[in-house]
């Protein structure tokens, strides 16, 4: 078990990436702190309890640093500790350039951007205080170069980025490691509703002729997450079945 008695708080937990990444992380002996936009976690935390885990559900916007700096407060007075931060909340909301709208563009960047700022900035002085933590945050391949229809995810995702070398510096020496994964396509609830002439081509597109699962990405942020990673910090971890080769 690679986190016994570690606590972990992962934002966007309640689907996709995050909900494995929550599972995973119990099973691996985490006590787990889920946050998202809904006012319950009532089937995941139920999950995690009935295969002996450890949960706690936070509903939070990420992008108002109010109710994050709330939900961090809650975490520490429930389990004492933050160790691990999985930045993984993030929306879309797609477009071309000459047809985004402004709103289109401030919510995701608030959420994507703003909502990485706003928890690491809340759960880092915690980390400091103990000398030791590990932040990681979930950017996109795209983050790296970029998809036709998506200026707002894009930018934020290569913020993300930005962000994450940044705070390694800054972290490193008071033995905070932060590292981001950057997905390709995962095959998520979401990403499954598409066309199968999409999804084919998707897969046809990634040189191990598949789409990633939400286990793959969790597994990253497992290893990242581990005392097998302790000498990584600011690296950005594609996770994309060799698509960007």
């Amino acid at each position: 078990m690679r986190l016994r008695d570690q606590v972990a708080l992962i934002t966007g937990g309640l689907n996709g990436l995050g909900r494995e990444t929550a599972l995973v992380f119990a099973r691996e002996g985490a006590k787990v702190a889920v946050c998202d936009l809904a006012s319950d976690g009532g089937e995941l935390v139920a999950a995690i309890r009935a295969a002996g885990g450890e949960c706690h559900y936070i509903p939070a916007d990420v992008s108002d640093f109010a109710q994050v700096q709330s939900m961090v407060s809650q975490v520490v007075e429930k389990f004492g500790k933050i160790d691990i931060l999985i930045n993984n909340a993030g929306i879309t909301r797609d477009a071309t350039l000459l047809k985004m709208t402004e709103e289109q563009w401030q919510q995701v960047i608030g959420v994507n951007l703003g909502g990485v700022f706003h928890c690491t900035k809340a759960v880092a002085p915690h980390m400091v205080e103990k000398g030791r933590g590990r932040i990681i945050n979930a950017s996109s391949i795209v983050g790296l170069y970029g998809n036709f229809g998506q200026t707002n995810y894009s930018a934020s995702k290569a913020g993300v980025i930005a962000m994450t070398k940044t705070w390694a510096r800054e972290l490193g020496p008071k033995g905070i490691r932060v590292n981001a994964v950057a997905p390709g396509f995962i095959a998520t609830d979401m990403v499954k509703k598409m066309p199968e002439k999409v999804l084919q081509t998707m897969a046809e597109k990634t040189p191990l002729r598949r789409m990633g699962e939400p286990r793959d990405v969790a597994n990253a942020y497992l290893f990242l997450a581990s005392e097998e990673a302790e000498f990584i910090n600011g690296v950005v971890l594609s996770v994309d079945g060799g698509l960007t080769l």
